[in-house]
Parts: C-alpha cells; sequence; structure tokens
C-alpha cells in the first residue's frame, strides 16, 4: 500500500525551500550575482565561439578570449558614450544651477501667494536642509566611490567567468549530464538547448528593444529641441529594460534636466512622447521582439521584478526575467513540475470558444 504525503507536509517542505533557496541567494549575492550575468552573456556569446571554432578552426581558449573581448569593447562603447556625454553635462552646471534658482524663486512666489507662507521661512527651511545634506556630503561622496569600485570589481568577475564558462563548457554539460539517470539525458539535451535558445534570443530582442527605444527618444528629443536628447534616449533605452519601472525612472530623470534648462510647455512635451514611446514598445515592440521569445505573463513577471530587487536590488531585477524564463523552460519539461511552468506563462485563450460553444449548446 502505497503511503501519501499529507498536503499540509508538502507545502510546508515547499515554504521551507523557497525560503533557504533566497536566503542562499541573499548571502551568496557576491558569487551569485556575476556568475548568473556569466551564463547569460555564455550563451549569448556561445554561436560566436562555434563559430570560430568551426570555421576558422580556433582553438576553445582562443575562441573564448576573442568573443571576451568582443563583450568587453561592446560594454566599452556604451559607457563611453554615457560617459563623454556626461562630462558635457558637468560643464554645464553653473547655467543649470541658474536656472534653478531663477526656477525656485517663481516657485516660492507662487507658494508664498498660495499658501501664505512667508519666503523667509521657506529660505530657513532650504537652508536647514541643505546644512543637513552638505554634513552628509563626505559620507554620501565615499559611498559613490566605493559603489564606482565595487562596480569595476563586479564586471571584473563576470569578464572571468564568462570566459571560463566558455572554456569549460562541454565539462560542464557533461557534468549536468551525469546528474541524472541514462535515461533522462535526452531531456536534460532538450532542456539545456531550449534554455540557451530562450536566453539567448531574449537577449538579443532586448538589445534590439533598447536601440528602437532609444531611436525613438533621441529623435523626440531633439524635434523637441531639449539639451543633450542623446544623452537622455540613450538613458530612456537603457532603463527601458527594466520593465515598468526603468521607463518611469527614465521619465523623472528626464523630465527634472529639461525643467531645469528649458521649461513647462518642453516638459509635457517630454511626458508626452514617452508616454507614446512607451506605447510603441509595451503593445508592438515588446510583444513582436522580445514577448515572443519569453512567454511569461505580467503577473508574473511584476512579481519577479519585486522579488529580484528585495533580493540582489537593481541586479536582481535586470536578472529576474531570464531566470523566470529558466525556471519556466525546467518546469514545462518535468511532469511534476508542469503546473508551475503553466501559471508563470501566458494564459492561452484557445479554450475559450470551445467553452462558450458548449454554453451556447447546452442553452
Amino acid at each position: 500500500m502505497i503511503k501519501t504525503t499529507p498536503f499540509y507536509t508538502r507545502l510546508a517542505h515547499v515554504l521551507i525551500s523557497i525560503i533557504c533557496l533566497f536566503y542562499l541567494a541573499i548571502i551568496g549575492e557576491t558569487l551569485l550575482a556575476p556568475l548568473i550575468f556569466a551564463f547569460l552573456f555564455s550563451l549569448l556569446l556561445l554561436p560566436f565561439a562555434n563559430f570560430l571554432e568551426r570555421r576558422w578552426k580556433f582553438p576553445r581558449s582562443v575562441s573564448s578570449a576573442v568573443v571576451l573581448l568582443t563583450l568587453i569593447l561592446a560594454i566599452s562603447a556604451i559607457l563611453y558614450l554615457l560617459l563623454n556625454q556626461l562630462s558635457d553635462l558637468t560643464s554645464d552646471l553653473p547655467a543649470f544651477k541658474a536656472q534653478l534658482l531663477a526656477t525656485s524663486t517663481d516657485l516660492q512666489n507662487w507658494i508664498s501667494d498660495t499658501f501664505h507662507i512667508d519666503n523667509h521661512e521657506q529660505i530657513s527651511y532650504i537652508n536647514s536642509a541643505t546644512s543637513e545634506a552638505l554634513s552628509k556630503g563626505t559620507s554620501l561622496l565615499g559611498q559613490t566611490l566605493l559603489s564606482v569600485s565595487s562596480l569595476m570589481l563586479f564586471l571584473v568577475f563576470i569578464f572571468l567567468y564568462t570566459f571560463f564558462i566558455l572554456l569549460h563548457r562541454r565539462l560542464l554539460l557533461n557534468f549536468l549530464i551525469s546528474l541524472f539517470r541514462e535515461e533522462h539525458s535526452v531531456i536534460v539535451y532538450d532542456v539545456v538547448s531550449n534554455i540557451q535558445y530562450i536566453v539567448k534570443k531574449y537577449i538579443v530582442g532586448l538589445f534590439i528593444q533598447m536601440l528602437i527605444v532609444t531611436i525613438l527618444a533621441c529623435t523626440a528629443f531633439e524635434i523637441i529641441g531639449i539639451k543633450y536628447a542623446f544623452l537622455l534616449g540613450l538613458i530612456t533605452g537603457i532603463f527601458n529594460i527594466i520593465p515598468y519601472i526603468g521607463i518611469l525612472t527614465a521619465l523623472i530623470m528626464t523630465v527634472l534636466l529639461t525643467f531645469s534648462t528649458m521649461g513647462s510647455t518642453a516638459v509635457l512635451l517630454v511626458v508626452a512622447s514617452v508616454f507614446v514611446i512607451h506605447l510603441i514598445d509595451s503593445n508592438y515592440v515588446m510583444p513582436k521582439i522580445v514577448g515572443s521569445k519569453v512567454k511569461i505573463n505580467t503577473l508574473t513577471a511584476l512579481i519577479g521584478l519585486v522579488l529580484g530587487e528585495l533580493v540582489w536590488g537593481v541586479k536582481g531585477m535586470f536578472l529576474s526575467i531570464p531566470i523566470i524564463a529558466i525556471f519556466k523552460v525546467v518546469f514545462d519539461r518535468v511532469d511534476g513540475l508542469k503546473p508551475w511552468g503553466y501559471v508563470l506563462g501566458e494564459e492561452e485563450n484557445s479554450a475559450e470558444p470551445e467553452i462558450v460553444e458548449a454554453e451556447d449548446n447546452n442553452a
């Protein structure tokens, strides 16, 4: 007689496992975050490495080094564009400061006329807030320098992990297959190939989406005539990789910079332009280019973003969707986990007409 484990026991096992996984992810961020980024980059660069090895007969170590150098050059080019534009922005900080002072004076007069708050009270409040901010300036500067150094170290580990994953990819694949029984090797190969295909297409789709949004944003900002249109368009395209939250963050930055240099009319045009770009991206670009590669419903994506931010901050938000996509591929091919794969994916509407037809027949 086969004994069935009670539901509450199985539920307790699942909850304990989830808690342990999140705890391990939090304490292992230093190792796991760059390792997962390197894994995603390795899947993206794998076809290029295979091409060099088969077509040009490159040794595996040389092909891994060449594709890694290509990745470094691509990231360096993006960082150079950002830093070049930011350096020009820094040179105009005095003009921005003067514009903000003039705008703040008008705002003080409006507050005084509307809420009957004396200008001296407003100035005293601003001075107290400014002195408090300046007192924290040293610690903030130290934290900024620490963040920059941590980012550089983070990138170094990503590049190293990417190189060694590409170099030892056959060893890692054989290890993964050896973990399961021989009769399951076909399923393991199928899961690995599907993960490679989906993640590669997803990352390529994200880059295409970023390029399209950047071009649309730069064009719109140039037409409006705002200063640093290319920088703001590039920031909008890069931040748009983070679903829902990224475009809002880019909009706030663009509005603040536009308001300090131009005026309220330009701000309204910027808001309208970003709104139209977001509609184009969410209704055409995202479903056709990115959504077709990863079938994840909106609720799951939003929950994944929140959990990713709670666990790893911004890095977790970037990694949440690819990780969910990998889990979905695994869940869809394991019999006991197929319900989880179903709840992560998009709802299929093919069964709805049959239900409606059956109800009509009953009527």
